[in-house]
């Protein structure tokens, strides 16, 4: 009876230990949507951020009648520089993002994501993440537009 239970409290253990960490991770790709393409991107807020939660390699992935291309974070990040260098650009309206799933299984992660501007639905993104180290880094794009 006392193996058995101590089975049972080893397990009890070890799978809330999982629930926490996946749930801790869940919270740390929320944070980095939130941080670097939320605020950082979609508001024009700080471009280090952006630079920090999106891997170098990043690419959106876009598909225009059939066509598919792709946009790099380093062509991104030129284009935000020049908005923010814009004074029109600052009277912009706020986007906020809903999330919608985010599933993360060791150290990959998918973000379905919501983005609206004045109560009205903009985009719909899936957001693909890895971690490297400690840190969640958005590493690819691809999205619908409403």
């Amino acid at each position: 009876m006392k193996k058995i239970l101590g089975i049972f409290i080893f397990a009890a253990v070890f799978f809330m230990g999982q629930a926490y960490g996946q749930t801790a991770d869940k919270e740390a790709v929320k944070k980095v949507i939130n941080e670097a393409y939320v605020e950082g991107i979609q508001n024009l807020g700080d471009l280090d951020a952006v630079r920090q939660g999106f891997h170098p390699d990043f690419e959106m992935l876009i598909n225009r009648n059939g066509r598919l291309s792709k946009f790099p974070i380093s062509d991104w990040l030129q284009r935000l520089e020049e908005r923010k260098a814009n004074p029109a650009s600052a009277g912009q309206p706020r986007v906020s993002g809903k999330f919608l799933e985010v599933d993360v299984t060791g150290n990959a992660a998918m973000v379905k994501l919501e983005l609206h501007r004045e109560n009205q639905l903009i985009f719909t993104d899936y957001l693909l993440l890895y971690k490297f180290g400690n840190a969640w880094k958005i590493v690819s794009k691809s999205y619908f537009q409403h």
